[in-house]
């Protein structure tokens, strides 16, 4: 009995171990094979029914992330809980920097997506749809929400992983956006 005993406190005690360091870990540093990488080529439709009020919001296209500007782009969904929380260090992000934020809704439903930024406030450039998740998965996403830093060539120089707080707004994202232009 001691013999199978032996193990199974070893195996307890790693498991133990993992998920103590699962849960203090910082998931903002998952590491991400894009960085320095062009962004991945793609055109999303645009989430249907969205306007601004006067006019149709288009869709993602990832040309648009080389026109010599820095740029954000946000995977997000209505059905994520960390989304709500982050959505208004979005906003705040925008009027603080005047970036483009272009936002990538994954695998929702168009209706509640724009329920959700009807509710939050819109704070997208454009809004594409990422219906099947094939998007997420070429820009290698994790989960939801993550947030992309593109410098002015395209090429991706930050991502954060999990939902932006103010902590981060002030001392990530702001300041990777501010050496992105500055390169």
């Amino acid at each position: 009995m001691g013999v199978l005993l032996w193990p199974l406190v070893g195996f307890a005690v790693l498991a133990l171990l993992f998920a103590f360091a699962l849960r203090t870990g910082e998931p903002s540093r998952l590491p991400s094979a894009l960085i320095g990488k062009q962004v991945p080529v793609m055109d999303l439709p645009a989430l249907e029914g969205l306007t601004d009020g006067a006019r149709a919001i288009g869709g993602f296209a990832s040309s648009d992330l080389a026109k010599g500007q820095v740029s954000v782009v946000n995977f997000w969904a209505s059905w994520c809980g960390p989304c709500v929380q982050e959505h208004p260090f979005l906003v705040a992000l925008k009027e603080k920097t005047g970036v483009p934020l272009y936002g990538i809704n994954y695998k929702d439903q168009a209706a509640a997506a724009r329920r959700f930024l009807g509710r939050y406030g819109n704070p997208y450039t454009a809004v594409g749809v990422d219906g099947n998740g094939r998007a997420a998965i070429e820009w290698g996403v994790y989960g939801m929400p993550e947030t992309f830093i593109v410098n002015g060539e395209g090429k991706i120089v930050y991502k954060h992983v999990g939902p932006i707080t103010a902590e981060a707004l002030e001392a990530k994202i702001i300041p990777a956006i501010r050496a992105a232009g500055s390169r």
